[in-house]
């Protein structure tokens, strides 16, 4: 699909106008905790002409055929980048937590690690996390790192999504 960039992009925003857009498609999550799953997801990311794009996700888990099984993880908030290339986030999850994001957008490839963790009472236990996101033949690559439940940082979840 054509991509475009809207005319009234914020400057500081260029670093990551790539990432507009929405995307779809499935990934893969593993865990020592859990079982290992596959799943399906939709990303959105917006901009209103303001130095910050809206970022938005959903998930559910699929089964071996990619058929739904149940709905999954949601996750909203704001990539807010500078123009020499370093980002901020902000980020909430439907579980309980609440990020904050530092990182660095490099072409099209953006990395993130979390700087600060809040989480409800009734969250799991979560201390930090590491993401990269690229775009790779087109298609929207990310991987997420993660150190919870008493394990060091290590891969949690990745998947390739296409722009719609």
């Amino acid at each position: 699909m054509a991509f475009e960039l809207p005319d009234n992009l914020h400057p500081e925003c260029a670093p990551v106008a790539w990432l507009l857009g929405t995307w779809r498609g499935n990934g893969h999550g593993d865990y020592p905790t859990i079982e290992p799953f596959q799943f399906g997801q939709e990303v959105i990311f917006t901009h209103d002409g303001r130095p910050f794009f809206h970022y938005m996700s959903r998930a559910w888990i699929v089964d071996a055929e990619g058929n739904k099984v149940r709905d999954a993880a949601i996750e909203t908030g704001f990539f807010r980048p500078k123009a020499d290339g370093t980002l901020e986030v902000v980020m909430t999850h439907n579980t309980g937590f609440v990020e904050i994001w530092y990182g660095q957008a490099e072409g099209a490839k953006v990395e993130i690690a979390t700087d600060a963790v809040a989480r409800t009472q009734t969250a799991k236990e979560y201390v930090g996390g590491h993401r990269l996101y690229g775009l790779v033949e087109g298609d929207l690559l990310w991987a997420y790192d993660m150190a919870a439940m008493g394990q060091d940082l290590q891969p949690h979840l990745w998947g390739r999504l296409v722009r719609q």
